[in-house]
């Protein structure tokens, strides 16, 4: 199942990397979120293949912007985002994923993250750890919250929140740096691989997570709620660490 899903993102992909630069219908689906027809049609093929493959399946997909639940039997349930970065993608910002994950039994059992822009594919396994292009990657080794690079994303009612300003600035303060890129799938990969050491971020879907967990956890991270507990993709916030600022990060966001 995890060839499938490589497979699978990678043709959704490369569909992606095609319309990329072609101009790029876009529509609305609220006052800010965008959707694309690269978008639509990435979520086709995926569907697609799923039903053709495990026509059984269920499969938790995002179409036209509502959540929908694809087939009955949910003992194996695929969770997909056919293009994580919308905004980034309707503007030709080069940072945006295809992610798929399966879930059996509600637990989290493959996912994979796929950047065609830069030919990355993260991908995991549950108990077999976690790749990047094939070759094992790892949580980095930082310490300290003051030497780290974290990342994290802007919810779109950011105006609803009224601890996000505080966390954030606070984050810059305590931290080598913050960064935001727009697609919550590559920055969990990125805390996969070690390229950033911790991120937290309100107001997402699990199918912005759920890949990123397993690969997170699968290199040696940590992933929960900002009071320490166990993290369910289905309710956030999250914070997801390399584990050893983990304690430092929920300090700032409890």
């Amino acid at each position: 199942m995890l060839s499938f899903a490589i497979e699978t993102a990678r043709d959704a992909g490369r569909l992606l990397l095609e319309k990329f630069d072609r101009g790029i219908a876009v529509h609305k689906k609220g006052d800010i979120n965008l959707v694309t027809e690269a978008d639509l049609a990435s979520e086709a093929l995926i569907i697609e293949r799923i039903r053709s493959h495990y026509p059984k399946h269920a499969i938790l997909a995002e179409e036209s912007g509502e959540a929908v639940v694809i087939g009955g039997d949910t003992t194996w349930k695929w969770i997909i985002d056919p293009l994580d970065g919308t905004t980034n993608y309707a503007h030709g910002y080069p940072c945006w994923c295809v992610t798929i994950a399966l879930e059996y039994n509600g637990e989290v059992v493959v996912g994979v993250t796929y950047d065609p822009t830069r030919n990355e594919l993260f991908a995991a396994e549950k108990g077999r750890g976690a790749t990047l292009n094939g070759k094992t990657i790892r949580v980095s080794d930082t310490d300290k919250l003051g030497d780290s690079l974290i990342v994290t994303g802007f919810p779109y009612d950011i105006k609803q929140r009224d601890n996000f300003a505080r966390h954030l600035t606070e984050m810059l303060l305590s931290s080598r740096g913050v960064r935001r890129d727009g697609s919550a799938a590559i920055d969990m990969a990125y805390i996969a691989c070690g390229r950033f050491d911790g991120f937290w971020e309100e107001g997402l879907n699990p199918w912005d997570v759920a890949a990123g967990v397993l690969l997170i956890e699968e290199a040696g991270g940590q992933v929960s709620y900002y009071n320490g507990s166990k993290f369910s993709i289905y309710s956030p916030p999250i914070c997801a660490s390399n584990g050893l600022i983990h304690s430092q990060m929920l300090t700032i966001l409890s």
